[in-house]
């Protein structure tokens, strides 16, 4: 076949050589009419497949394959494809880049092997055509090391109308060898919170995309199959929202309400695969919820990272891997600066990940710097590992990619960052696609195939890579303005930062360190309401108000101005109790205050906390001293306390109702008292009198007897 095909490419282009010599270059021609701009634009070619994909010795029998479709409506006649090539490799990474975004059919690779190319008579609309060139690096002219620029264009009539791309890098045995620089993938297993509180998730898209070619469904894959070498940077939230998925059920909010879910099986089957699978693979854990570290640092919320940092590694070690790590950060979008450094790594943080736009060189370069290098913090240093970003953006492609393009694409990077000039050196790389991204498994499965097989790279983890020789001087952490703007801003964070403040007076009083609602808070902090802070502030009010219905489930009794206490006399006691409507015992402190100091005088303090156990009610009896002779009404202000003093809850008003006996009164009852005794003795004396004049009528009548 291919020996037909030669001997027609051979007469073909002895026929067609005076028409392609008198043709205009493609750079020059000019479509006269849109019927011929479209014909231009939808005659392809592709390559499918190259073997081997690293040709290493002189005389290894490359095979290019591919097709062609047109889809240009009219059928084609003699359309002419050839393999083109280059027999010098490329200088720099920088050309190689500008190769592959030429669309110049001028400047594709000069030359052409009558081994390489071929005609085919006939092409029907609509139709593809399969070709297939086989050539050898001697046939190409290769000699060293190094990476080739391929094309194979397809040319109606013998105008290049349309190509397609490529490299070919060649390794034959060399001395000195290339060194081996070492890779850390790392994989980020991060989304969106989809919950509010503990109970109520805010959409159901996590169920969505743990089947088929959903997103987690992929990642689940891709662990099973990824080298162990490779580094996965999950999220503990994400973990556990699928954990309370898997586990009783669940409620999802709707427009009309809430909607009770069965328990998810899909969810309890991916947690069980990757926890298999990432059994002995490094494992990061996020800070719970991927918080925007930046922003917290920015508008004075510290302590929620130190929180989301122990909180994340409880969590991803309870739920996926015991091992994993609390000690890598790496902030949303890869930037972070000194403040936020500094808050990381009073955090226990020594190490971050970084865009390489956030910790450029001192002195531009043209070579390939190493990923590592050392930064200062308030805590000391800081091992920082910068992403090299064309590497990664070949693991998360902007569109529609090939899988063959893509990988040789990668091998030829790395191969050229082996042998840039003057980079005798073993330098360390980093790969880290984006943070949310939706993997293509098939593409990224092949990278990483490819980059365990190279000989010039050795797969190696995020935490084994730290600063070496090969490390060069970096400028600082550089933090735009526009990287300011994209963080969480100071109104999103303000509610925020008040439910925190009242979430934490549920677990003092309680006797516990740690709110319930800690993990809901955290959520509302993620670096995922960067470009979502609508949606954001909607999940906030839903947690706020369950913080403030928790904290209104202790209440003062009996409060308000139509249920006055009664104070009788110038002085007593007014009880003042409190229902505790949780199930768990609490501890509080009781601060009352007169509004009427004039009228009203308290006197009152608690030198030992109230104990009231749950579903229970407790009293305190507060003493008050009314004025003298004065009655009427005052009011008190009752404010529950933690034990640190914090205000629990908003204060209550209570009416205190004073008699004003003082004074006159005791007078007036002192002068009752006397009469009525006046009267007792008189009455007494009465009496007496009335039975010795009785006994002496008796004693006169006995005697005249």
């Amino acid at each position: 076949m291919i020996r037909k095909a030669t001997l027609l490419a051979t007469l073909s282009a002895a026929l067609l050589a005076p028409m392609v010599a008198a043709a205009p270059s493609a750079a020059a021609v000019k479509p006269k009419t849109a019927a011929a701009e479209a014909r231009r634009q939808t005659i392809s070619v592709s390559i499918t497949s190259i073997t081997p994909d690293v040709p290493k010795s002189l005389t290894d029998v490359i095979k290019f394959t591919g097709t062609i479709r047109n889809d240009t409506g009219t059928p084609l006649s003699n359309v002419y494809i050839r393999l083109r090539y280059d027999a010098q490799p490329f200088t720099d990474r920088a050309t190689m880049a500008a190769f592959q975004t030429d669309q110049n059919q001028a400047t594709l690779p000069r030359s052409v092997s009558s081994n390489s190319s071929m005609v085919l008579p006939l092409v029907a609309a609509g139709s593809s055509e399969r070709w297939e060139f086989t050539a050898t690096p001697v046939q190409l002219g290769y000699r060293s090391f190094g990476v080739y620029p391929i094309a194979v264009d397809v040319a109606p009539n013998g105008v290049s109308m349309h190509s397609q791309r490529t490299y070919l890098t060649y390794a034959p045995p060399s001395v000195p060898k290339p060194p081996v620089n070492r890779l850390a993938i790392a994989v980020p297993v991060i989304d969106q919170p989809h919950r509010a509180t503990d109970d109520l998730f805010v959409d159901d898209k996590l169920s969505q995309s743990l089947t088929g070619k959903g997103r987690l469904a992929d990642l689940a894959g891709l662990a099973r199959t990824a080298p162990s070498s490779v580094t996965w940077v999950v999220d503990p939230a994400l973990l556990d929202d699928l954990q309370k998925m898997a586990t009783g059920g669940y409620k999802v909010r709707t427009k009309d309400g809430e909607q009770k879910k069965p328990a998810n099986a899909e969810a309890a089957q991916w947690l069980t695969s990757m926890r298999t699978a990432l059994a002995s693979s490094p494992v990061v854990a996020t800070p719970y919820a991927d918080p925007d570290v930046a922003a917290l640092a920015h508008q004075g919320l510290d302590t929620q990272t130190r929180r989301a940092i122990d909180l994340g590694g409880q969590t991803a070690r309870a739920l996926i891997n015991r091992d994993a790590k609390t000690n890598i950060n790496w902030p949303a979008a890869g930037v972070l600066d000194a403040d936020a450094l500094d808050l990381l790594s009073v955090s226990d943080v020594n190490r971050v990940l970084l865009n390489s736009t956030n910790l450029p060189p001192v002195t531009p370069t043209t070579t390939t710097p190493d990923a590592a290098t050392t930064l200062d913090s308030v805590k000391g240093p800081v091992t920082a590992l910068t992403a090299d970003p064309e590497l990664s953006r070949l693991f998360e492609p902007t569109g529609a990619t090939s899988v063959l393009l893509s990988t040789q694409r990668f091998i030829a990077e790395t191969a050229m960052i082996a042998t840039e000039p003057g980079q005798v050196t073993p330098r360390s790389l980093v790969v880290a696609p984006s943070r949310r991204w939706d993997p293509n498994p098939t593409l990224v499965a092949a990278l990483m195939k490819a980059a365990n097989r190279l000989p010039w790279l050795r797969l190696t983890t995020l935490e084994s890579i730290k600063p070496s020789k090969a490390s060069v001087p970096r400028a600082g952490l550089t933090y735009s303005d526009q990287e300011r703007k994209e963080e969480l801003s100071a109104k999103y964070l303000t509610p925020i930062k008040e439910t925190w403040s009242e979430a934490q007076l549920t677990a003092l009083i309680t006797g516990r360190t740690q709110s319930s609602f800690d993990a809901a808070v955290l959520r509302l902090t993620s670096s995922g309401w960067r470009n979502g802070t609508r949606a954001g502030r909607a999940v906030t009010k839903l947690v706020g108000s369950a913080v403030t219905a928790r904290t209104d489930e202790i209440q003062i009794t009996g409060a308000g101005p139509d249920r006055p206490r009664t104070l009788a006399g110038s002085n007593g006691v007014v009880p003042i109790s409190v229902k505790n409507s949780l199930g768990t015992p609490i501890s509080l402190f009781i601060d009352v205050t007169s509004n009427n100091p004039g009228l009203l005088q308290v006197t009152f303090e608690q030198k030992e906390p109230l104990q009231i156990g749950g579903g229970q009610s407790g009293t305190v009896q507060v003493p008050m001293n009314a004025a003298p002779d004065v009655s009427g009404d005052a009011t008190v202000t009752v404010q529950l306390r933690t034990s640190d003093g914090q205000p629990y809850g908003k204060p209550q008003r209570l009416t205190v109702r004073t008699t004003g006996y003082t004074g006159i009164a005791l007078v007036i009852v002192g002068a009752a008292l006397t009469v009525m005794l006046a009267a007792v003795v008189l009455r007494v004396l009465r009496r007496r009198s009335e039975r010795k004049l009785a006994r002496a009528a008796k004693s006169r009548e006995s005697e005249s007897v």
